[in-house]
């Protein structure tokens, strides 16, 4: 079994606007890394204990026969974060490394062990792009894309269900 593409690979889906990604991020939001160890060790485990404890508060509310509007806020939360632990905790095992080759299918062969795996993101919405004035400090000449990160449909639950609790 093969994934579909290789690191890096761009798909337009409609456009420049919607884009289809195969990204390994090892580290946390925005790619976010630290250089140290045991630093996909430490998240990873961090964020097996924040979905345990998303999952005690759910029930929780659940007993309290909280709003429901909570409990699909809070539901949404706490899907969004499994599917992230599912993929560092899982993927470094299941799949081999997927750097200028396709990640192939093959547990207890994978890139790293248990606990030590990428999350895959996927999804690319950039809304529009632009290029800062050369005086302008630090950033001077340099192009700027509006919503560039790449994500996953983990982040994007976690996203609405958070937004959807502010308002």
């Amino acid at each position: 079994v093969h994934v579909n593409m290789p690191l890096h690979t761009e798909i337009s889906i409609i456009g420049d606007f919607i884009k289809l990604y195969h990204i390994e991020n090892p580290g946390m939001a925005f790619g976010i890394n630290f250089d140290f160890k045991y630093t996909k060790l430490i998240l990873s485990l961090f964020r097996l204990f924040a979905s345990f404890l998303i999952g005690f508060y759910l029930l929780k509310l659940l007993d309290k026969k909280t709003s429901p509007l909570l409990l699909i806020c809070i539901s949404l939360i706490l899907s969004g974060a499994i599917g992230n632990v599912i993929d560092s905790v899982f993927y470094g095992y299941l799949f081999t490394e997927s750097y200028f080759q396709i990640a192939e299918f093959s547990p207890g062969n994978g890139y790293e062990g248990i606990f030590y795996g990428n999350v895959v993101d996927m999804f690319q919405f950039p809304l529009f792009s632009w290029i800062w004035p050369d005086w302008f400090p630090f950033v001077g000449g340099k192009e700027f894309t509006f919503f560039e990160p790449v994500f996953n449909i983990a982040d994007s639950v976690i996203t609405i269900g958070i937004t959807m609790m502010i308002i």
